[in-house]
């Protein structure tokens, strides 16, 4: 199976850009985070090892990686765009926290198995899909009552 580094020197080459040490920095401090991030969140951990990378040079870099499927944007309806990584992982959702934030990435068989029936059911192939499940974390339920 390929690294999500040589899947992306690959999508550059065919696109006839380089993959720059910047790039390459960009692409390892994101896989090595393991969690959901937002570029400027990637820019300031990017930033403490090579201070002459730009924030646009995170920006593009992050761009070119969706465009390449190796991390993909996420939306936790709070005004902050975020990715993770999506190469070689398995597909999941998640449960997301309207106060505080947390959000819980969850695995169901059911759930995959019966999206995929419904676009059936409508004439659809599905390529891809994405499910948020928003509301209050136990936490913040229990701080509600």
């Amino acid at each position: 199976m390929k690294t999500p580094q040589d899947a992306f020197t690959t999508y550059l080459s065919e696109k006839n850009l380089k993959m720059t040490p910047q790039r390459r920095l960009i692409l390892d401090t994101f896989i090595d985070e393991k969690q959901h991030l937002s570029p400027e969140e990637l820019y300031d951990k990017v930033k403490k090892v090579d201070p002459s990378i730009g924030q646009a040079t995170v920006y593009r870099t992050l761009k070119l990686l969706v465009e390449a499927g190796i991390v993909e944007s996420l939306d936790f309806a709070d005004g902050v765009s975020r990715y993770e990584v999506s190469w070689g992982e398995e597909h999941h959702d998640h449960l997301i926290c309207e106060r505080c934030g947390k959000n819980i990435e969850i695995l169901d068989d059911v759930i995959e198995k019966r999206q995929e029936a419904i676009a059936k059911e409508h004439g659809f192939t599905l390529s891809h899909h994405k499910m948020y499940l928003y509301g209050l974390c136990s936490k913040c339920g229990r701080k509600r009552s």
